[in-house]
C-alpha cells in the first residue's frame, strides 16, 4: 500500500516521503494513529502543493535569521561587573547577562542559549563571542566587561 508520511517515523523515513508499506501496518497502525495518509491522486496533489509552501515558509525563515544575524554581527555589549580590591571580577560573566544586555539593545529574541561561552568571563577587558542562530547562522558580539561605578 502507498502512503504519505505525515510525520517522521524513525526507520520508514521523513514527513512528506511517499513509501510502500504493507497493508495491515498502514491500517492497523499507521492510520489509526494520524501518522500517514493513503496516496491518491487527489493526496500526492496536495503533497506538492503542501512541499512548496514548506519551502517558500523555510526561505523566508532562512531570510529572517540571515537578517537578524547580519544585524548582531560586531555588536558591542557593555558588561559592568563589581571588582574586587585585588581588581579581580566579582562572580562572572554569564551568557544570560549578555542576553538581557543584547535585550536592551532591541535585540530581544536572543536566549541565553545561542550565546557560545566556552566558559564564564571573569576579568575585565574585551571578549569576541559567538551567538547562534537556526540553518547553522553564527554572529560574534563583542563583550567588553568593565568595572561598575557606583
Amino acid at each position: 500500500m502507498k502512503i504519505i508520511l505525515l510525520k517522521d517515523i524513525e526507520n520508514l523515513g521523513k514527513r512528506w516521503d511517499v513509501k510502500e508499506v504493507k497493508r495491515g501496518y498502514a491500517k492497523n497502525f499507521l492510520l489509526p494513529k494520524g501518522l500517514v495518509q493513503i496516496a491518491t491522486s487527489k493526496n500526492m496533489e496536495s503533497l506538492e502543493e503542501r512541499r512548496e509552501l514548506e519551502k517558500k515558509k523555510a526561505e523566508e525563515e532562512l531570510k529572517l535569521v540571515q537578517k537578524q544575524a547580519s544585524l548582531i554581527d560586531g555588536t558591542e555589549v557593555t558588561i559592568p561587573v563589581k571588582v574586587e580590591e585585588e581588581g579581580t571580577v566579582y562572580g562572572s560573566v554569564t551568557s544570560q547577562m549578555m542576553a538581557e544586555e543584547l535585550a536592551k539593545l532591541g535585540f530581544k529574541d536572543i536566549r541565553n542559549s545561542q550565546i557560545v561561552l566556552e566558559s564564564p568571563i571573569k576579568e575585565l577587558g574585551e571578549f569576541p563571542v559567538i551567538v547562534t542562530f537556526e540553518h547553522n547562522l553564527e554572529a560574534e558580539i563583542k563583550v567588553i566587561v568593565v568595572e561598575e561605578k557606583e
